[in-house]
């Protein structure tokens, strides 16, 4: 057994040789939002590597920044996932959801920039043993509305992958 010390996750405690799953609730920006900590049982998981998900976590503002224009850029594309995501929602809001979800009173002002603005990140997996799919970031636009997220992922230097994924 082995225990590491986290500012995010508190003290844990590590059976090396099985797989591990640590949950806590972090806010960002006024959003409360689930970060999730996935250690594989072949993970080699140690305090430098727990310093490494707390150090890296600083930069979550940023990174969740560079997704969001993004997803701004890929909404003026047709065929690409937020924007069959933002159209999808749209054609399947009723009018009473409007207000509760978007902020708005008719469908005719769901904007890209209202969606955008309704699009919040919900949860945060964090893949220590995946260097190139380290961050993996939900964004929601409620779960009282909707289960489908759009997914991006951003390797262990903080460089997002320029696929953004529709997955439910």
């Amino acid at each position: 057994m082995n225990k590491v010390a986290s500012q995010h996750f508190g003290e844990i405690q590590l059976n090396h040789g099985r797989d591990h799953n640590f949950a806590t609730s972090h806010e960002l920006a006024g959003q409360s939002l689930e970060l999730d900590l996935n250690i594989n049982a072949h993970d080699h998981f140690d305090e430098a590597a727990m310093h490494k998900v707390d150090y890296r976590l600083r930069y979550l503002p940023e990174l969740v920044d560079q997704v969001r224009d993004m997803i701004a850029e890929e909404l003026e594309q047709d065929g690409t996932s937020p924007q069959e995501y933002l159209r999808f929602h749209c054609n399947a809001i009723k009018e009473e959801q409007l207000q509760k979800v978007f902020g708005v009173a008719d469908k005719s002002q769901l904007t890209s920039a209202v969606f955008l603005k309704a699009l919040k990140l919900g949860h945060v997996g964090i893949f220590p043993g995946q260097p190139e799919r380290y961050f993996v970031l939900d964004f929601t636009l409620g779960s009282h509305f909707t289960d489908e997220v759009l997914v991006a992922s951003a390797d262990e230097d903080g460089v997002v992958d320029d696929e953004i994924l529709w997955e439910s």
